[in-house]
């Protein structure tokens, strides 16, 4: 495990035509992740489902997630929100001029 300190607005790739993931610490019971959009949003055709609950907050920019249900959540830097377990959603909208930077954490 790497005790180098590290920047979660750093090392942004700089071509965005796809989303960027990457896992940045985690074990086998937890996961967190840096997520990097930049006007990108899920495939229509699916839903995340998930095995894990998911603990989501925007760091910079802005995001949409919608649920199954058709609610619709907007996530601003600083907030967050637990979604449980096989709870299907989708990111439906995010800011399309600048990096919306997320960070989620999976967890059982």
């Amino acid at each position: 495990m790497s005790q180098n300190k590290q920047n979660v607005f750093h090392a942004i790739p700089n071509n965005l035509q796809d989303e960027f993931f990457e896992v940045i610490a985690g074990n086998d019971e937890v996961k967190i992740e840096r997520i990097v959009s930049k006007g990108h949003t899920s495939p229509d055709e699916g839903w995340y489902d998930q095995a894990q609950h998911e603990w989501v907050m925007v760091l910079q920019g802005a995001g949409e997630l919608t649920f199954e249900d058709g609610r619709i959540v907007k996530l601003e830097p600083g907030e967050y929100i637990n979604i449980p377990a096989h709870c299907k959603h989708k990111v439906s909208w995010t800011l399309p001029g600048e990096e919306t930077v997320w960070l989620a954490v999976f967890y059982y």
